[in-house]
């Protein structure tokens, strides 16, 4: 579908970075440094454990409270997800037996088949544990359930999964991250249909969500009975033609991760053409911490960042910061050494005070500036659960790379 000289693009794509990211790379981060945020994170997120109910989630802190879910809601499989993952880090025995008490919230979502974020709900969470502990014989089956479950909403007629359960057949470009769950179940043993899926649903949502500039919709939203387009819009990007910031991300993060899984590199150039059109973008600020839209109304000269924080979205930028990682082992030369980079300015920046709370703050959670929904006006300007597991989970990227080893094992 798209004819272009791969080596021809890396290169352009290469001059483009290097010119963005000139004026602010900063030099490489060494072990003190992130050993020092991942500690920091270990006793941030005893703080949380301490406000969180033993039969919810954590979800948010808004307005002195804190706020949370039961294990049904789309972002339940992050804290655990985090804790696994500084577990890991630290060999705190703590923070294992914390993740494995919300396991068990979690568990009977390997059922669910309302939902399309059983890759984030289930995968975050049982998918690390199992990794983490190599418990096949406990995880694996709860992995496989859940698998044959998302794989309920795929439909053949419209060649994707579908995500809500309203309008015709809305489907979110959030859904890219959900696929992980799908190729991994494959290799687990799971039907081999598990992994076509996520591979049919990467290729229409190529071809549905993105617009000629690279830039994608949030939702599109498909007829059920012959696949055909009804509309193209937004739920929580600034108006139907906005580029949604976290949509960007979800769509960066998600076709690197399928170059990964399937070593098809018309994903890679997807995602580098993703990247490109983000990091030229004139809205985006110097310290790569989007606002919530590229094209919201109103937002301030992002030459003068500096002093503004209001509507900034530290959950995209750790996205980013992942992805942008993964990406560096996945091309070469100067395009490598760029995407690396740009996640150590990511890291960098999210780790300093603007955006990184002090110790003990912030209802327990990380990061500051996270937007949820604007449209909705709901979790404005607050942390979120999800912004600091992919911040942690880019922090450990960033040792792994430093140590020599793979991004992600």
């Amino acid at each position: 579908m798209y004819k272009i000289n791969f080596k021809t693009f890396v290169v352009a794509s290469a001059l483009v970075v290097c010119c963005l990211s000139e004026s602010f790379a900063q030099k490489k981060l060494d072990t003190a440094f992130l050993n020092q945020q991942l500690n920091d994170a270990v006793s941030q997120i005893k703080v949380l454990a301490t406000k969180t109910p033993e039969h919810l989630l954590p979800r948010s802190f808004e307005k002195g409270k804190s706020t949370h879910s039961e294990s049904g809601w789309w972002t339940s499989g992050f804290y655990p997800g985090t804790l696994l993952y500084l577990y890991e880090y630290s060999k705190d025995r703590e923070l294992l037996t914390l993740a494995k008490q919300k396991l068990k919230l979690l568990e009977k979502e390997q059922f669910n088949e309302t939902t399309h974020d059983l890759g984030f709900m289930l995968y975050c969470s049982f998918g690390n544990m199992m990794r983490i502990t190599g418990d096949t014989a406990t995880y694996k089956p709860i992995l496989l359930t859940g698998a044959k479950s998302l794989a309920t909403r795929y439909s053949p007629i419209t060649k994707t999964i579908r995500s809500w359960d309203f309008d015709n057949f809305p489907v979110i470009i959030d859904n890219m991250m959900n696929l992980e769950f799908l190729t991994a179940a494959a290799r687990l043993g799971g039907e081999k249909r598990l992994h076509d899926i996520a591979v049919t649903h990467a290729n229409t949502t190529m071809k549905e969500h993105y617009r000629k500039d690279m830039s994608c919709y949030h939702v599109v939203d498909y007829n059920p009975k012959d696949g055909s387009v009804i509309k193209k819009k937004t739920n929580q990007g600034a108006f139907d033609e906005s580029a949604w910031a976290r949509g960007q991300a979800w769509g960066l993060y998600g076709y690197a991760m399928m170059y990964r899984e399937t070593g098809n590199k018309k994903y890679l150039k997807f995602a580098n053409k993703i990247a490109k059109y983000m990091l030229k973008h004139p809205n985006m600020p110097k310290d790569l911490i989007p606002y919530w839209d590229f094209n919201a109304p109103n937002l301030p000269d992002t030459s003068k960042y500096a002093a503004y924080r209001t509507n900034r979205e530290a959950s995209t930028a750790s996205l980013m910061a992942s992805a942008f990682l993964e990406m560096s082992t996945q091309v070469k030369g100067k395009l490598s050494k760029e995407y690396f980079d740009l996640a150590t300015t990511i890291i960098q920046n999210l780790s300093a005070p603007t955006y990184k709370a002090a110790l003990g703050d912030n209802g327990g959670y990380l990061l500051k500036y996270s937007v949820g929904n604007i449209p909705a006006k709901s979790e404005i300007d607050v942390p979120l659960t999800y912004a600091d597991y992919y911040y942690v989970e880019a922090l450990l990227r960033y040792k792994r790379l430093l140590a020599g080893r793979k991004v992600v094992d």
